[in-house]
């Protein structure tokens, strides 16, 4: 009986740094003396707290890098939006100890349906361990994000934004908008569709802008619920989307066409969502005491280049889509996800010398598709003739099994295979979270480092060893002798020989420390 073997190099995030503090700022406002720049006070500063700056900010901190993130709100958003996190983000969380902690706050439900609201029962053995949509409060995810990466040490500087900055080839001096000069090794832009970062570096952000907008909230209703259903039933077979779902304690989700398309920055007033609701259903549900109330459009825009030097963008700063099908979230932590280990290398000094440039590669064409599947959703949402015809055709096509396994993979984004070059079709996609001697796979990434699953026990990860872990398992099931994974899982090598896994070890860690 072999027992499995797990071997790590200690770390040096296992104490947090505290040799830098956001109490520091308000002293670095004049540049050092003669150096014509500010001090070099931060390896990253990360525009925005959102889920997207938040999961950043924590990947990054795994590796000690020092980092402070600016949010230009005083407090967290205070809404109860609730929004969806599908199954790669909840692996994703499983890959840093986070799920536990986030299942608590959310509410499960199946994973289907998503497509253009289209309902279909949730395929057979969708490949992951956590095939689920897990409901929770978007204040409640932000908040939990934050306060993982300051638990790691990251810096969180609210009521600040940034407001200029100027690179060079050795950093990023940055200004904020209460006058701090900063310098750091690169920038962040996680601030959002409307990113002030983007359009300080001048980045093309192409795309359509909004033909309809729709109206999205939280209120109470003055009409029983069988009133309520039967209304909405009707009404909803003209006119997508509309809907008044229960939330609990006599409050529902209202979502309804808005009557022009106007500023997303101007909130609606209830008085819009009872002309809409009355225009619309005939009557206004006697709806009252709303808990938040926002508009929402169908813009569609990709920014042309996440990166521009030291500067880089990620989440609704390089693109933005219908929330239809719930992908916006999530696409913006898998970009902080993807992003996060490739930035600390690079700081850290091992990186290979493209390895920071396969971030915009990786998630670019993802967010593509993101914006394709959206387009094609919003059309099949339409009262119109046609677009209802083809709506009736994919809904008698989503009854083949692959065909709806097809849209959920690419919704809930397990469908993913990056181009790592020839192989078999495992490489380049995420290996789910698999059983091990040690427990679970997931459990063994916890710390953002690459590793070497060995069913042989031959092989070894050498001078990789401060980077990459290694587990021995002959038993792992697995129908390949030998997997690599990058640290966000990621299956960057397949095989069992020493010399070529090397090479690949290389290409994704740098050059063997010694």
């Amino acid at each position: 009986m072999h027992s499995p073997q797990f071997t790590a190099e200690p770390s040096s995030n296992g104490t947090v740094e505290r040799d830098f503090t956001v109490g520091d700022v308000p002293g670095l406002r004049s540049p050092a003396s003669g150096a014509g720049r500010a001090p070099l006070t931060f390896d990253v500063i990360i525009a925005g707290c959102g889920p997207t700056g938040a999961m950043l900010a924590a990947e990054l901190r795994l590796h000690d890098v020092r980092v402070l993130v600016v949010e230009k709100e005083t407090e967290p958003v205070s809404f109860v939006r609730i929004v969806g996190l599908h199954i790669r983000s909840l692996e994703l969380m499983a890959m840093r100890g986070l799920l536990d902690r986030v299942l608590q706050h959310g509410r499960q439900r199946p994973a289907g349906g998503f497509f253009a609201a289209i309902p279909k029962p949730v395929p057979e053995g969708l490949d992951s361990a956590y095939a689920y949509l897990l409901g929770i409060p978007q204040p409640v995810i932000v908040h939990l994000l934050e306060e993982h990466a300051i638990e790691l040490g990251a810096q969180v500087l609210r009521d600040c934004a940034v407001a200029g900055f100027e690179q060079d080839d050795e950093g990023v001096t940055v200004e904020l908008s209460g006058g701090e000069r900063l310098r750091s090794r690169y920038l962040v832009g996680c601030d959002g569709a409307r990113s002030t970062v983007r359009k300080l570096l001048g980045v093309g952000f192409p795309g359509e802008p909004s033909q309809t907008d729709t109206l999205m909230g939280e209120m109470k209703v003055g009409v029983p619920q069988e009133e309520v259903a039967a209304k909405v039933a009707e009404i909803s077979k003209n006119h997508q989307p509309f809907w008044l779902r229960p939330f609990g304690e006599g409050v529902y989700s209202v979502v309804v066409p808005a009557a022009v398309v106007s500023d997303r920055a101007e909130p609606p007033t209830l008085e819009d969502f009872k002309q809409r609701l009355r225009t619309i259903a005939g009557t206004d549900f006697g709806v009252h005491s709303p808990r938040w109330l926002s508009r929402f459009g169908d813009a569609t825009r990709l920014a042309e280049r996440y990166r521009v030097g030291r500067v880089l963008l990620a989440g609704d700063a390089a693109h933005i889509h219908p929330p239809i099908g719930g992908q916006g979230l999530n696409l913006g932590v898998q970009d902080a996800f993807n992003l996060g280990w490739k930035l600390a290398a690079q700081i850290r000094g091992w990186a290979p010398e493209t390895l920071l440039d396969t971030y915009q590669a990786e998630r670019h064409p993802v967010a593509e598709d993101v914006l394709d599947n959206t387009r094609a959703q919003v059309q099949l949402l339409s009262a119109e003739p046609g677009p209802q015809a083809v709506r009736r055709l994919l809904t008698e096509l989503m009854d083949f099994d692959e065909v709806n396994r097809h849209l959920i993979e690419k919704i809930t984004a397990i469908g993913i295979r990056y181009d790592f070059g020839e192989g078999p079709d495992l490489l380049g996609r995420r290996l789910r979270d698999i059983d091990v001697q040690q427990g679970h796979l997931y459990g063994l990434l916890h710390r953002g480092r690459g590793l070497l699953l060995d069913r042989t026990e031959r092989l070894t990860v050498g001078g990789w060893s401060d980077r990459v872990d290694y587990l021995a398992d002959p038993t792992a099931v697995l129908d390949v002798p030998c997997v690599l994974l990058r640290p966000d899982g990621h299956v960057a090598w397949i095989g069992d020989d020493q010399q070529d896994l090397d090479g690949h070890l290389s290409r994704w860690f740098g050059k063997p420390a010694g």
